[in-house]
């Protein structure tokens, strides 16, 4: 009778490998544990050993071709006895659930398991590309395709990865739908956030009283928004404790030099990053034509060199799209995203006065790598951005 060699796992991270030698040809005889094939991983070169001694009948594998694990590479012809001895000597029963079922090119893997939710956006066993081949990597490269990218692929791989094949289905598939190019602007973005997304963010939020900062706003002439009075007091709890927004590299908290702080500003299909120097030893007056200048700017994407990069945090307010809570993403480069909500009417205890007052309220968020900042420090720091824009003479 005749058994398979399967493609083992060759490491707790492995999903697949590609054959670089056959050691034994067709017809050949071999001893169980003989090795049998040389394949490369992501990581060495491994051997494929024989599960029982027998004759070699073919290769249904092909030289430089990856394959996932439990994969068919070949047949061995054995003894009824030696199949029995390691198990192989039925076939497996077609009604259990760890069946494995044979596909075109000799490929076998565990049937799906079918989603009881109808309608999803992606299959429920679309992992995702948690693992690629250095096959699938030099592919992505030439494309200039990233992880993110297969996100809603589903995998025919070991434990539902994504292989070679399964990419080359989905690009073909791309090919019935109506595509776009996506602007220079969109494509940066979108890659700051894909880095940014690979550092543990965490976002927490206070609600604080707008009444003093727009009563304080209504007596300046120049009528600074209230994403500066933010920025501002951002810069000075900062200059307080500038460790906060350090970078952890390696098992180093890198401390920054200058409260350089950026704030968002919507541009055409996309978000530009104006940055105020020293924003810690400048009053709030003195900000205000500096900020108005740079938001036109990015704007018209004319920003000067000395206004892009370097910042150590970034104030952001979707409060402007009406929307009164959000989880913003810092930087790839910060540790820090300040975000500003769209104020409301909301009733407040005032209990000198033994009654509800309404109070202008607007929500504060700080999302933070949560790898430099835990809950309690996030929380102080935002307790202390709260209490400056309480106090808006001050900034």
């Amino acid at each position: 009778m005749q058994i398979p060699i399967i493609m083992p796992q060759l490491g707790e991270s492995i999903a697949e490998a590609a054959i670089v030698n056959f050691l034994v040809r067709p017809g050949d005889l071999v001893e169980t544990d003989q090795n049998l094939i040389e394949v490369e991983t992501n990581k060495a070169t491994m051997t494929v050993t024989a599960p029982c001694s027998g004759r070699l009948i073919d290769w249904s594998a092909r030289l430089q071709e990856s394959y996932p694990v439990g994969s068919t590479l070949g047949q061995i012809e054995v003894s009824e006895e030696d199949a029995r001895r390691v198990g192989m000597d039925s076939p497996p029963d077609p009604g259990k659930v760890s069946e494995v079922e044979t596909k075109p090119g000799g490929t076998m893997s565990a049937p799906r398991v079918q989603p009881t939710v109808r309608g999803l956006p992606v299959p429920a066993n679309a992992t995702g590309a948690s693992y690629l081949s250095p096959r699938l990597k030099a592919r992505m490269d030439e494309l200039g395709l990233h992880a993110a990218d297969l996100a809603g692929v589903a995998g025919s791989g070991a434990a539902g990865r994504v292989t070679v094949q399964d990419f080359e289905k989905y690009l073909a598939g791309l090919e019935r739908h109506q595509m776009s190019a996506a602007s220079s602007m969109r494509v940066a973005v979108a890659d700051a956030m894909r880095r940014s997304w690979t550092r543990p963010l965490a976002t927490v939020g206070l609600p604080v009283a707008m009444d003093a900062l727009l009563a304080h706003r209504k007596q300046l002439k120049s009528k600074p928004g209230p994403a500066l009075y933010a920025l501002r007091a951002l810069a000075l709890a900062l200059a307080e404790n500038s460790a906060v927004a350090g970078r952890l590299i390696g098992n180093k908290i890198v401390h920054p030099t200058t409260i350089d702080v950026g704030f968002a500003v919507e541009a055409e299909d996309g978000v530009l990053v104006p940055v105020i120097r020293q924003a810690d030893r400048s009053v709030l007056l003195d900000l205000t034509q500096r900020y108005n200048d740079l938001v036109e700017s990015a704007r018209q994407r004319k920003l000067p060199s000395d206004a892009t990069g370097g910042s150590i945090a970034t104030v952001t307010n979707f409060g402007t799209f009406g929307l009164t809570w959000a989880t913003p993403i810092p930087l790839p480069e910060q540790t820090l995203v300040l975000g500003l909500g769209a104020g409301r009417m909301v009733p407040h205890w005032d209990a000198a006065a033994s009654k509800f007052i309404p109070v202008m309220e607007a929500n504060l968020t700080l999302s933070f790598d949560h790898r430099v900042l835990d809950g309690g420090a996030a929380g102080r720091l935002l307790q202390r951005i709260a209490q400056l824009m309480l106090r808006p003479e001050l900034l």
